[in-house]
């Protein structure tokens, strides 16, 4: 799965759950997607803004979360996935993907 399919996909799934309450940043390797839940809907887009959580981990990462191959608890605690800012926030992020 590259970016543009992962872009995609969150893009798809953000439009389809309510507003997440916060802002991320998802640093995938040199690319960020940025979605901004504070409003009435989610927004996706690829600026780099301050967020109140951000998530860093590589594309590989995220697609085998995504498909389900990796677990993000396990991803997390192995060091794959690393989390700055509200943890709360952060699972949130799970509806997502």
């Amino acid at each position: 799965m590259n970016f543009n399919e992962i872009a995609e996909n969150i893009k798809a799934q953000a439009d389809k759950v309510s507003p997440l309450g916060g802002t991320f940043k998802l640093v995938l390797d040199d690319d960020i997607i940025f979605i901004d839940g504070t409003g009435e809907k989610n927004i996706v887009s690829f600026d780099d803004k301050e967020a109140d959580t951000v998530i860093t981990t590589s594309q590989q990462a995220l697609a085998d979360m995504i498909s389900g191959e990796l677990n993000p608890m396990m991803a997390t605690m192995t060091g794959k996935v690393k989390i700055k800012g509200d943890m709360g926030l952060a699972m949130k992020i799970q509806s997502l993907l």
